[in-house]
């Protein structure tokens, strides 16, 4: 009996050891808690019912993709046109294409038009909400004539651009966190310090609306319908301005904290601001209006004084290290993607981008590094851990360069903080500059640039 019951104990602990590979597999196999999803959905379902379409004139919610983007696993709130997605329980799980791009965006695909959104999603409930209305916000925004745009504002990354956008911004937390005259007179100080930044950089009140009028109002509309109070908004909006000299660079991340500061700001004038709001409209013009208040003439004498008000003194010191240090960076991504040997990918109509909009490195007159990029395109899918340059043609984005391959030959392509999935019918050949290669697209397939895409991300 007691040989018995040991051989038994030998037998449950085989037993065992067979059945945890099989639960950690199955944990897995589905890295989407598919109930947790669902709450997600129910969460932003249950704001747009109470907001009823107030705020824009159009309910937000619509069709969700949760993404994981190691497994590229996708759970939604609602079945495809084409069939692609099979349901689970409340939900609907699928596979995301790894020719497709993933990131917080909205995006055209199986016959709709989709939020997509990165999973995890933030534990917290405000940040999380926030994130799910900003990008619900992002799907509608065309059907609201406010076109998707990302227009280059390379004159926040100098020293004069970053300075006289933190005063702004410090000007904007007096005003959001004080009432009466002092609010006034922040409001004044921040409109000051805006007009006075854009007279040094021309034609930067246009491009800087640009990004306002898309990624300001889309923030703007995720802390406005996520917060449960006006003081829980307005702590948002304050913490977001403390947080952002934390961004490494704001030619791409500003619109997210001057947006929510001048629309909580609007809104506590009483004025109806959004009704009839265009893509030309400029959210410091349309606070001047509506708070009574005429910035005076003398914009550099002004800027000058009441800097000191905000500490200043302390903030050019900072923006001057800073700039050194700048110069130094410059200087290195110069010497990797410009004079040094590249490859260059041409960008067709097919392109598709996903990027960190936080760390973007402008190099002027050449175009914009970004440190972390993936791009798919007619060639194929190009992922960059250690910088990329996107040179623009005109307004819009034409052409890729990385590092060269170390070699041309070898598939997949790899080089200095990047690998390139070449696609049937693409070569690389030696360009004109001796070290160079570009991509270019053969008359006839040839059998070494045939790569199977991975499974993974």
């Amino acid at each position: 009996m007691h040989f018995k019951r040991i051989n038994l104990f030998i037998r449950s602990l085989l037993l065992l050891a067979l059945c945890a590979p099989m639960r950690s597999t199955a944990a897995q196999a589905q890295p989407i808690d598919l109930a947790l999803a669902h709450q997600y959905f129910q969460e932003a379902q249950a704001i747009c019912t109470r907001d009823e379409g107030r705020l824009w004139g159009v309910s937000l919610c619509g069709p969700m993709l949760l993404v994981e983007p190691e497994t590229r696993t996708v759970v939604a709130n609602q079945p495809d046109a084409r069939g692609l997605l099979s349901k689970q329980g409340e939900v609907f799980v699928g596979h995301w294409p790894e020719t497709e791009n993933i990131a917080n965006t909205a995006v055209t695909w199986a016959g709709a038009k989709w939020t997509m959104i990165l999973w995890p999603l933030p534990t917290d409930v405000l940040d999380r909400r926030r994130l799910m209305m900003h990008e619900l916000f992002h799907r509608v925004q065309d059907e609201l004539k406010f076109a998707l745009s990302n227009p280059s504002n390379d004159h926040l990354d100098t020293r004069d651009g970053r300075l006289w956008l933190q005063l702004e911004w410090r000007s904007l937390r007096a005003a959001l966190t004080s009432t009466g005259a002092r609010r006034q007179q922040a409001i004044t100080d921040a409109l000051a310090f805006r007009a006075y930044r854009r007279s040094l950089f021309p034609q930067s009140d246009v491009s800087e609306r640009a990004l306002e009028m898309n990624e300001g109002l889309a923030e703007y509309t995720g802390v406005r319908l996520s917060a449960e109070s006006e003081a829980q908004a307005i702590a948002y909006a304050e913490r977001e301005i403390e947080r952002a000299n934390a961004r490494p660079t704001f030619v791409r991340s500003f619109a997210y904290v001057s947006g929510p500061a001048y629309g909580i700001l609007l809104d506590a004038t009483g004025a109806n601001w959004r009704k009839g709001l265009t893509a030309q409209a400029d959210l410091g013009v349309l606070l001047a209006q509506a708070a009574q208040i005429k910035v005076p003439a003398a914009l550099k004498e002004l800027a000058a004084r009441r800097g000191e008000e905000y500490d200043g003194r302390e903030l050019r010191a900072a923006e001057d290290a800073r700039e050194r240090a700048r110069a130094a960076r410059l200087t290195a991504y110069r010497a990797r993607l410009v004079t040094g040997p590249t490859l260059v990918l041409p960008l067709t109509e097919q392109v598709q981008y996903s990027f960190n909009p936080n760390n973007l490195v402008p190099l002027e007159g050449l175009g914009t590094v970004y440190p972390t990029l993936r791009v798919s395109d007619a060639w194929g899918i190009l992922e960059v851990s250690n910088g990329a340059l996107m040179a623009r043609d005109g307004r819009a984005v034409s052409k890729v360069y990385v590092a060269a391959p170390t070699d041309a030959q070898t598939r997949p392509l790899k080089g200095d903080g990047w690998t390139l999935q070449l696609n049937d019918g693409w070569r690389v050949a030696p360009a004109e500059r001796k070290g160079d290669f570009v991509l270019q697209k053969t008359s006839a397939p040839q059998q070494q640039d045939i790569i199977l895409l991975p499974a993974h991300r």
